[in-house]
């Protein structure tokens, strides 16, 4: 059985390093995972529950939530922006949070992983993540963490994809969300 991971970068850039992890994942994932990343949070309005009510719910954010519930599990690729996750991603974890009772992320297994140039690898950024996920319902993998630092220079000549080291803990991200995909719900 094939596992979806959906995974959605926060930083819009399209050279941006933790665009690359997110290369590194799709091109690293092993045979039984497909990693489908999303492209189009821009196309996402800030949340607002006055247009978030039936028959008024932007298209955009329809697709957005009928992708969630399509996959698996949820991968988060964060940088960080002023010492918290991007507007962009906590923008679509509102959404995918709603309509309350019905959240299309409620349950599914999520990860959060991603670099900063900073030595400290977005830390920040990926506990606020993590903290938002799990208000927001998803079942949030505490021990599958990976904050890349330093990624100017750790990324200066090469791809994420080619850092054998970087490959590994992906790798075994990948298969913890796997494999929690993978469980039966808990009664």
């Amino acid at each position: 059985m094939t596992t979806t991971i959906l995974t959605l970068v926060g930083s819009l850039r399209g050279d941006s390093h933790n665009r690359q992890i997110a290369e590194a994942a799709a091109a690293v994932a092993p045979g039984d995972v497909s990693i489908v990343t999303y492209d189009d949070l821009t196309s996402l309005p800030f949340y607002n529950e006055d247009i978030d009510v039936p028959g008024a719910v932007p298209a955009a954010a329809e697709k957005f939530r009928a992708a969630v519930a399509e996959a698996d599990a949820v991968l988060l690729v964060s940088p960080e922006y002023n010492g918290t996750i991007p507007a962009v991603l906590k923008n679509a974890i509102d959404w995918a949070s709603r309509p309350y009772g019905e959240s299309s992320i409620s349950a599914k297994p999520a990860a959060v992983i991603g670099s900063s140039m900073s030595p400290y690898g977005a830390v920040r950024a990926h506990d606020d993540a993590r903290r938002s996920l799990g208000v927001a319902g998803a079942s949030v993998l505490e021990d599958a963490q990976l904050s890349v630092g330093t990624s100017m220079d750790r990324f200066a000549e090469i791809h994420p994809k080619d850092d054998a080291e970087l490959v590994e803990q992906i790798t075994a991200i990948l298969n913890a969300l796997s494999g929690a995909a993978k469980e039966p719900a808990a009664a």
